[in-house]
């Protein structure tokens, strides 16, 4: 086995090296988040999410592309729809916010719109948390956060997060806001998509939480967001106030049950590197040093997805089959090893999940007998 890597060196230092020394570092967005957080013992997504590995290139490089990725149409769509939600100072914007969450405060007839323009992630990030500070020390009106910028600690690793925009309300309270561009049709809109648009909005939540506790008094950060859609098949936006509490409750935990980043970092073999542009043998060797979790639930969430399931399949592990599946056969970790305890060739007898499994062979041996003499009975015609 390989040398674990030497300790000394600072974290950025080591995960710059991961990545490659010629590879700009990928950010680590909600969407991102959300999805690590469904599957925190994924030590691979881990390391590479933290270490801003671009996982689409790298799936591409081992030879298992991935299917993830927006039209450029789509991407066009959704940037002229955003504009037009905030078009005039977010008018339209704060009409909704105020339809939807907050009917009892005075209408936004006009709104402060701060400049959070500044140097780098961490610039940003600081002019948004002082915005939001003034907001909060002086209550009364509306004010709209354009492209805010949070960050959020994430397995000793900060992400900086950009939410579409946050809305301060006349009482100091702060509310996430999310534009999509899939539509509302008689007021509902596709359950999968809001779904996925409120994990990420808890992401969001938890972000701005962070910056609330900084603030004396902590100012409130609302659990109902704001989602922004184009109302049946038009383009005129029209919104729904969706309660993520669910979501962030989940999101934090599942988050705080990550390994640190630091800790599987320092369990890698000296020299190891995820760079797409290494020889396909030697970047397969890098990803496997990092052991997986993989589900089917991956498929719709990494791009590294079909990569793992291959190598899942391969191994016979019965994760393959779903999470479900898998917590029901308890000590029985590979395929080999169900059909092996299901004929009664191995296993402990007295273990739920091997009489379990006994009892569905004899079953299905009987069904199967059965079917067999009602074959036999019924002469074909001729």
């Amino acid at each position: 086995m390989p040398p674990p890597r030497k300790r000394g060196k600072g974290l950025r230092h080591r995960l710059a090296e991961l990545r490659g020394p010629e590879t700009q570092a990928k950010a680590l967005d909600a969407r991102a988040l959300a999805a690590l957080a469904a599957n925190p013992g994924c030590r691979r997504r881990a390391i590479l999410d933290g270490a801003g590995v671009d996982k689409a290139a790298l799936a591409g490089a081992l030879g298992s592309p991935s299917v993830f990725g927006q039209s450029q149409f789509a991407f066009v769509r959704g940037n002229a729809f955003e504009a037009k939600v905030k078009a005039d100072g977010g008018t339209e914007l704060l009409r909704l916010a105020h339809e939807k969450l907050d009917r009892g405060a005075e209408p936004p007839a006009r709104a402060r719109v701060p400049d959070l323009t500044a140097q780098g992630p961490e610039g940003r990030t600081a002019r948004t948390e002082l915005a939001l500070r003034e907001a909060a020390e002086s209550p009364g009106d509306w004010t709209l956060l354009d492209h805010p910028m949070l960050a959020l600690d994430v397995a000793g690793s900060l992400a900086f997060l950009e939410p579409d925009a946050v809305v301060v309300h006349p009482d100091g309270s702060w509310t996430v806001v999310e534009i999509k561009s899939f539509p509302m049709l008689d007021g509902a809109a596709d359950p999968a998509k809001v779904g996925a648009a409120a994990r990420q909005a808890a992401v969001y939540v938890l972000a701005l939480e962070r910056v609330a506790e900084r603030i004396d008094p902590p100012p409130r950060v609302r659990h109902r967001v704001l989602l922004v859609c184009p109302k049946d098949f038009s383009n005129l936006p029209t919104a729904s106030a969706v309660d993520v509490r669910k979501q962030r409750a989940v999101t934090a935990r599942q988050l705080a049950r990550l390994t640190r980043i630091e800790e599987i970092a320092d369990t890698l073999p000296e020299g190891v590197c995820f760079s797409p542009e290494l020889p396909a043998e030697q970047l397969e060797q890098a990803v496997e040093s990092v052991p997986a979790t993989y589900a089917p639930e991956c498929l719709s969430a990494c791009e590294l997805a079909f990569h793992c399931r291959d190598r899942s399949r391969a191994a016979g592990a019965v994760t393959s089959l779903g999470r479900p599946v898998r917590a029901e056969l308890g000590g029985l970790t590979t395929v080999g090893d169900v059909l092996a305890a299901a004929r009664g060739e191995a296993g402990d007898p007295d273990d739920p999940a091997v009489a379990a499994l006994r009892r569905a062979a004899a079953l299905r041996a009987e069904a199967l007998a059965s079917a067999a003499e009602g074959t036999r009975e019924v002469a074909p015609c001729r």
